[in-house]
C-alpha cells in the first residue's frame, strides 16, 4: 500500500469532468484506490463516492493505492491530479 499527499490545483475543483477523468483512469488499474479528504473516504473507482468529498481548488487529499499495479497507478492518478485535470 502506498499513500501521496496531494491538493487539488484547477478552478473548478474536483466537479464531475475530473472526477469521471479519475474514475476512468482508476478503472484501468487492478489496485484498490481510496481518496481521503476532510468529508471523509471515498472508492476512487466510485464517481458518485467521490463527488461527495466537496473537494475544491485548493482542498488537501490523501490518495490511497493498494494492489499489485499500485506503483503505476499511483504514478498516473496523482499525474492527473497534478496536471489539473487537463484544465488551463
Amino acid at each position: 500500500m502506498i499513500s501521496k499527499q496531494l491538493k487539488v490545483l484547477n478552478e473548478q475543483g474536483f466537479h464531475v469532468r475530473p472526477a469521471q477523468l479519475f474514475v476512468e483512469k482508476a478503472g484501468q488499474f487492478a489496485s484498490t484506490v481510496r481518496v481521503r479528504g476532510d468529508a471523509g473516504e471515498a472508492d476512487g473507482k466510485s464517481m458518485l463516492e467521490l463527488m461527495t468529498l466537496g473537494l475544491e481548488k485548493g482542498a488537501n487529499l490523501t490518495l490511497v493505492v493498494d494492489g499489485p499495479d499500485e506503483a503505476e497507478a499511483m504514478r498516473e492518478l496523482a499525474g492527473l491530479i497534478e496536471a489539473r485535470f487537463g484544465e488551463a
